[in-house]
């Protein structure tokens, strides 16, 4: 194996997280600057692009092997998991670790929110047909939701969007990686009726835009 092959994948598997060609690239100059070793030193000058490449040959000479374990990319970088035909019988070592499982509605919330975010409650419940606060508020506590901001209409309703965690417990880099992504985020969908703007008190005239409001009185000087 290539030296620059053997590196990278030495330190993906030393790697407590998942590591991006930036990081690896990092790390080779790092151990260039406190090396002699012209070979070593010559690494430095690799390129994000050629790590990328390491990075996708080792991968495939795994998938060709037939190993017990993977290199796959996810949003936050490349890392080793155990091939997912091995599973039912990595799972009998932690027997204690259930794997997440979501209701029918729940993945149906989901789902509305992954096509079509950032959106408020009250939209998911017009394409749903039904109260959503219980599902939103697991999914949240579960880390597969978070809160986007307001939106900027009457109310200022939050907004919904799905975490990095969500891309990485359904296995995607991006959320273009979704099964028929820009086909269903095309399709109308039914959303929520605004609530009309407040109207002005009774008995408050109403000023034309051009006319600034009066200046309220300055209060007088004590004695």
């Amino acid at each position: 194996m290539p030296l620059l092959k053997q590196v990278v994948e030495a330190l993906v598997f030393a790697s407590q997280k998942p590591l991006v060609p930036q990081e690896i690239a990092a790390a080779l100059k790092a151990a260039a600057a406190e090396s002699d070793d012209p070979e070593v030193r010559a690494m430095a000058k690799t390129k994000e692009a050629e790590i990328g490449v390491a990075l996708e040959e080792i991968n495939c000479e795994l998938d060709g092997a037939g190993r017990a374990f993977q290199l796959i990319e996810q949003v936050n970088g490349w890392h080793f998991v155990t091939n997912g035909a091995c599973a039912q019988w990595v799972r009998q070592l932690f027997p204690e670790s259930k794997p997440v499982r979501l209701s029918g509605p729940a993945l149906e919330t989901l789902a509305i929110i992954a096509y079509r975010q950032p959106i408020t409650r009250a939209d998911i419940e017009a394409v749903r047909g039904v109260a959503v606060d219980g599902m939103v508020n697991m999914l949240l506590e579960r880390g597969l939701l978070r809160i986007a901001g307001r939106a900027e209409v009457p109310g200022r309703p939050l907004l919904y969007e799905t975490t990095e965690y969500f891309l990485e417990h359904f296995g995607l880099k991006t959320l273009d990686e979704l099964p028929n992504s820009s086909e269903l985020r095309r399709i109308p969908l039914p959303v929520a009726e605004q609530p009309p703007a407040p109207e002005p008190a009774a008995g408050t005239p109403e000023l034309p835009a051009d006319v600034p409001a009066p200046a309220e009185p300055s209060p007088e000087p004590a004695p």
